[in-house]
């Protein structure tokens, strides 16, 4: 009798280690997870002001406009002065435009960077369709170097049928490049 009740306790015991195993590991795993995940949450609905991003033009223009504002920025870290050529656009709702930003390594090392954007107001993100941009990509520059780095968007037509921002009068678009962390084992 004592065996047995030595095994029930000895197997159950293990039945809840290996479940509290089995949770730590869910939750690690979620915890990986969950940046990736959210990103892709993001991109798909414009979610925190994330823009929509397509290889699919524009099907019609609209004769209204809307100023598109650029704002770059450089985090503390990265040597590099980022800045866009021109500060406003007065666009065409529906029409293709090529907006540049340009990136100058001050340093005497080659670096890499990556930007993150978003877009303000966060309702507009999912209407601000990029399809091309140098965003997508790590950027490298040598020491000195001086870059321009397009981006290609259009503002979708649909943003005038959406009853909370139809009437948006501004969209700012903003950028802020970060050092990767290849640069750091140079």
């Amino acid at each position: 009798m004592k065996y047995k009740l030595i095994n029930y306790i000895s197997d159950k015991n293990n039945r809840v280690a290996m479940s509290l195993l089995t949770l730590v590991f869910a939750m690690l795993l979620l915890a990986y997870a969950s940046v990736p995940l959210y990103n892709l949450f993001c991109k798909v609905t414009g979610f925190g002001g994330t823009p929509n991003i397509t290889q699919i033009e524009s099907d019609y223009v609209l004769d209204k406009t809307i100023e598109v504002r650029f704002d770059a920025n450089v985090s503390s870290d990265l040597n590099w002065d980022f800045y866009p050529e021109r500060k406003t656009f007065d666009l065409k709702i529906g029409a293709d435009y090529t907006a540049n930003y340009i990136a100058k390594n001050n340093s005497d090392t080659a670096i890499s960077g990556t930007a993150s954007f978003n877009v303000s107001p966060n309702d507009a993100g999912k209407y601000f369709s990029k399809l091309e941009c140098f965003c997508f990509n790590e950027q490298s520059l040598k020491p000195g170097e001086e870059k321009v780095m397009p981006i290609n968007f259009y503002i979708d037509p649909e943003i005038v049928n959406d009853k909370f921002i139809g009437d948006l009068s501004e969209i700012t678009l903003s950028y802020t490049f970060y050092e990767t962390s290849d640069n750091k084992n140079l």
